[in-house]
């Protein structure tokens, strides 16, 4: 298959990249950096402009991953912007782009986050569920997903990705909380009562795998998300006890607000979530529990 990824230099992106080289599918990565995208996603073709394709044969598949990381600053007015653009901008162009094409791809791929609930307390929630839209986390999300849905009207069959935070060692969440756990400085996060969905970076890639082989897997989102819910306090007591090292410094509520702003949501709210599309879907978890996922990617036993 021919697959254009964006955000193929990221986390996830690389991973995919990885396992689809494996599979023999030809590559490309739209990117800012297209020179360094061979090294970092396993060969794949970059390319800095769309316009690039062109003429060189249609597409079977689009997968869209771009999006400036969300939580690694506040949410100040320059940095809304520019993850306004990265994510909603980026998809309108995107889709405006496969639109033009003689023979658009079959199927559009394109994350969003499960920040599109907003803080769902202790409510349980499933692909059905209505948005939170009082935050800007899951205003950005709404508005992300609105602009990659609009590739149906040229036939694409369009699967959106309500990605929890992905569990690995070298990235993302689990990485920025491994060297004060492995201190014996971690902690829960306010209260901890807080839901907290998860999933492991092997289940996150071969989900999009799935959702891209099985023409039945349409008409909206799906939760990747392992099928486990815990709160804060129970993530914060595993991941310890998997390091051998205690957690009792907490973070209080309060100077995560005074310094995080309205950022501070995506620590301190949380969602119940319920991956029922991705169930019905026949998607069977690698990692379902945590206890597990966390074993097996930091190989302690």
């Amino acid at each position: 298959m021919r697959i254009l990824i964006t955000g193929g230099t990221g986390l996830i992106g690389r991973a995919l990249c990885q396992h689809w080289q494996r599979q023999g599918h030809d590559l490309f990565v739209w990117s800012r950096d297209p020179a360094q995208v061979p090294r970092l996603c396993s060969g794949a073709q970059g390319i800095a402009q769309l316009q690039a394709l062109d003429g060189s044969g249609p597409l079977d598949a689009v997968v869209n991953l771009a999006g400036a990381p969300i939580a690694d600053r506040p949410w100040t007015a320059a940095r809304r912007d520019l993850l306004w653009r990265s994510r909603v901008d980026l998809t309108r162009t995107l889709v405006d782009w496969i639109g033009q094409q003689a023979a658009p791809p079959r199927v559009l791929l394109s994350g969003s986050a499960v920040g599109w609930y907003g803080d769902g307390g202790e409510q349980w929630l499933a692909e059905d569920s209505a948005p939170g839209n009082a935050d800007f986390g899951s205003r950005l999300c709404v508005a992300w997903e609105q602009e990659a849905e609009r590739a149906r009207q040229w036939g694409v069959r369009v699967a959106l990705l309500r990605t929890a935070p992905v569990l690995a060692p070298q990235g993302g969440m689990l990485a920025r909380l491994l060297p004060p756990f492995r201190l014996g400085l971690g902690g829960r996060l306010g209260s901890g009562q807080q839901w907290m969905p998860w999933i492991h970076l092997d289940d996150q890639v071969v989900l999009i795998d799935h959702l891209l082989h099985n023409d039945a897997c349409s008409g909206g989102p799906y939760n990747a998300c392992a099928p486990e819910a815990v709160r804060n306090t129970d993530f914060t007591q595993t991941l310890a006890r998997t390091l051998h090292r205690p957690a009792v410094l907490p973070a209080p509520a309060w100077a995560l607000r005074l310094a995080l702003g309205e950022m501070s949501v995506l620590l301190l709210g949380g969602q119940r979530l319920v991956p029922r599309r991705t169930q019905e879907a026949g998607f069977t978890w690698r990692h379902p529990t945590l206890a597990g996922a966390l074993t097996q990617l930091l190989r302690i036993s």
